[in-house]
């Protein structure tokens, strides 16, 4: 009994602690940009070959 009382207050000081670190992120930050992925490549390729344009590099 006395384990499960320990597992549950450990439970809520860490979900205590987790919504404060995220509660303290400030809202303008900008989230990471990943790299576009091969196929979104070769669809901008196909969209720009379909209009005629050359893709930017």
């Amino acid at each position: 009994m006395i384990r499960l009382i320990l597992v549950g207050a450990f439970a809520f000081v860490t979900y205590r602690l987790v919504r404060k670190m995220i509660d303290d992120v400030p809202d303008d930050v900008d989230p990471l940009l990943l790299p576009a992925s091969a196929n979104d490549r070769e669809a901008l390729r196909r969209q720009s070959a379909a209009r005629a344009a050359d893709p930017r590099r």
